[in-house]
């Protein structure tokens, strides 16, 4: 049965399909709570006499999902170390899809009182359990399925599911204000993407059982190579290399979320667009996304280190400017967006894999979820509570330069690390 299992293969078209599916859900799932954290909660879950104090409870359970994280990294990372990539990428799936389920089927504030708060934190939490296993395991379904020269390509197919799962999540919140008025919005239309939702979660997971586990990893479990605790592990014998994917991490996460959330709540308040018409601005630009995460993958066969290097400078030159673009009227605000994405779609396309290959198979799904999710923490995590307060207290310019000393940390991290792209995943990284 072992020899079987061994000598079976997935076949191309469906381990990419797979790996992009699951986090396509993932995401869209993610993306339609930060949404609806700047558009509904701080009405319906947060009331106060303050718009700005009830947008930042809301934000701060934006946040509660970043936490949460780790922990999902260590569970989801503990089995799919010890059993395998595919069991646990079900179960995390499951996971995600049951919390963002409950989400839209939560009473608000004036049914249940401060409880609707609490149930919202605890579904939130659930979300961050679910994608703080996803996202590692979903990466190492695609690379270590991988053929040696085309590791960074195949890495970028699950990194193609944030673009998508963004562009759904906007795209269903733009058509039903398009279709709903406000107050109908309010009482029932942003529960709907929260509840179709499981319609995808089914869709994937479908998917993901047809898959077989990873040739490497399998490997691995013949040779009985796995360790008792992986988290303890990485902890203790790969300090450096889950220090260095922290720092690599950081910047894209603060990116991301600035140019999302945070710049959706700006642009809606103190700029004075409609929801409508800045969901739409957004969407306009998420092409720019999708289009560099294949282009940077393709340049990362060349050489990882290489190219993170200077992705992470132009981020840092972007941070110096990116206030003055915002404010310029609209064109300025889609010009914000759309070079911030563009840029975030080149730093993330080679991301999983450059993460992935820092740590051996024994420990690479926990190592690599641990760093992803540790630095969710720092950068996603506080994105948007940071940039909110900088930007009401300094002046916008200061959120610009958040980013650009995110970047300056993420470049420390990427001079941490050797180039990896000719390293053997069966063996123990050389860094």
């Amino acid at each position: 049965m072992t020899v079987n299992q061994s000598t079976t293969k997935n076949r191309p078209g469906q381990v990419l399909f797979a790996s992009l599916v699951g986090t396509t859900v993932e995401f869209f799932d993610f993306y339609i709570y930060a949404t609806a954290a700047v558009l509904v909660f701080p009405k319906l879950f947060f009331p106060a006499s303050d718009p700005v104090a009830a947008t930042l409870a809301s934000l701060a359970t934006f946040g509660i999902a970043f936490l949460a994280r780790p922990v999902g990294s260590a569970l989801f990372g503990h089995f799919g170390d010890r059993i395998g990539r595919k069991t646990t990428l079900v179960i995390a799936l499951s996971t995600m899809g049951l919390s963002t389920f409950a989400i839209g089927a939560l009473p608000t504030y004036s049914t249940i009182g401060f409880a609707a708060p609490l149930l919202l934190a605890l579904c939130r939490f659930g979300q961050g359990i679910g994608l703080g296993g996803e996202w590692g395991g979903a990466v190492l379904l695609a690379v270590e399925n991988a053929p040696p020269n085309k590791r960074a390509w195949y890495g970028m197919f699950p990194q193609l599911g944030a673009p998508l799962g963004f562009f759904l999540s906007g795209g269903a919140f733009l058509l039903l204000s398009r279709l709903l008025t406000d107050q109908q919005f309010f009482r029932f239309g942003w529960r709907l993407p929260f509840l179709v939702s499981a319609v995808l979660v089914l869709l994937g997971l479908y998917v993901r059982l047809t898959i077989h586990e990873t040739p490497v990893f399998q490997r691995a479990l013949d040779r009985q190579e796995q360790v008792r605790f992986p988290m303890l592990t990485v902890i203790r014998r790969h300090t450096r290399p889950l220090l260095a994917g922290i720092l690599i991490c950081l910047a894209t996460f603060v990116l991301f979320y600035l140019m999302t959330v945070f710049a959706l709540s700006w642009g809606t308040t103190v700029l004075g667009f409609s929801r409508g018409k800045f969901l739409l601005m957004q969407l306009a630009v998420i092409p720019l996304f999708a289009l560099t995460i294949p282009a940077s993958a393709l340049l990362a066969e060349r050489g990882r280190r290489r190219v993170m290097l200077s992705i992470t400078v132009a981020i840092a030159l972007f941070g110096l400017v990116m206030a003055k673009i915002f404010v310029a009227g609209a064109s300025g605000a889609v010009a914000m967006m759309g070079l911030g994405l563009a840029l975030m779609g080149m730093t993330y396309g080679p991301l999983g894999t450059v993460i992935s290959e820092l740590f051996p198979t024994p420990v690479r799904y926990t190592g690599s979820s641990l760093a992803f999710s540790f630095a969710g923490i720092l950068g996603g995590s506080l994105a948007p509570y940071a940039a909110t307060y900088l930007a009401r207290s300094y002046g916008l310019q200061y959120v610009g330069y958040y980013l650009a000393a995110a970047a300056v940390l993420s470049f420390a991290g990427l001079l941490m690390v050797r180039e990896t792209k000719d390293g053997d995943l069966t063996r123990t990284p050389d860094i």
